[in-house]
């Protein structure tokens, strides 16, 4: 059987996140419903990652095997023209037999956008999230230095979560205001945060963040950062994120090509 990776961006506010559900729209339902009318099989596409209901990606990497004769270019072509628009196949390729979007995968990044804005903004409503207060960039630099490395991330896991251990390596976490002009304009400041690891914990990035918001509002200091994660306790972190501004951003499978410095931590 041919083995086909596949690179995939999406707008996930209409769907219940990427995993198939009998009852209800998902990425992945969606896609094998395409794959099967143009195969003829009852294709299963494995994502390189579980995106929850809302949450978006600008490359999601996935792989299934066929004994369809179709053309990589036909297979492209014909599948972006089954797909909705909120959904498209930026690549399609033949990989060898063995190739695993999830088991191979060596890095993840997630890019989560804040928008701070005193009126509400339409175009950015289910693409970011929008605050009505500015944050303290200083204090949430401070506070993210603590989640660098090789950690037991138990205090940012959910419940239900299906991982065999909730220690992970973060290679990078940061976050900066925007200060380039973007599209749509977002009025007011703009953050990007950045996280990439080795893998994630259900609701992990998005926990985070919830508290990373927290200590930006001067609600909590910035060194709750750091005793939450030690305190590998849920109900210690706070509030989760919401998930729209929630996005899988790239996914590495080579350690060659990673531009930051993933063997440093």
């Amino acid at each position: 059987m041919r083995n086909i990776r596949l690179t995939i961006q999406y707008n996930g506010t209409r769907y219940h996140g990427w995993q198939r559900q009998t009852d209800r729209l998902t990425i992945q339902g969606v896609i094998e419903t395409a794959l099967e009318k143009m195969t003829g099989e009852q294709v299963r596409i494995v994502g390189s990652g579980r995106t929850d209901a809302g949450v978006h990606a600008l490359a999601q990497v996935a792989n299934f095997h066929t004994d369809t004769e179709i053309p990589i270019k036909g297979l492209l072509k014909g599948l972006n023209s089954l797909l909705p628009r909120d959904i498209a196949i930026l690549d399609a390729s033949e990989v060898s037999s063995g190739f695993h979007s999830i088991r191979d995968s060596v890095c993840k990044v997630y890019c989560y956008r804040i928008l701070v804005a005193d009126t509400r903004i339409p175009l950015w409503e289910d693409r970011a999230w929008v605050l009505n207060r500015s944050l303290d960039l200083p204090s949430m630099e401070e506070a993210l230095l603590s989640l660098m490395g090789t950690h037991d991330f138990s205090a940012f896991r959910a419940s239900g979560s299906s991982a065999n251990t909730s220690i992970r390596t973060l290679y990078l976490c940061k976050i900066e205001a925007v200060t380039g002009e973007i599209f749509p304009p977002s009025r007011g400041i703009h953050y990007m945060f950045h996280v990439a690891a080795d893998g994630f914990l259900r609701y992990m990035v998005r926990n985070i963040v919830g508290l990373l918001v927290q200590i930006g509002l001067g609600i909590r200091p910035h060194k709750d950062m750091t005793q939450v994660l030690a305190s590998k306790d849920r109900s210690t972190a706070g509030p989760t994120a919401p998930a729209q501004g929630l996005y899988l951003e790239k996914v590495f499978y080579d350690k060659s090509k990673i531009l930051f410095p993933i063997n440093s931590v």
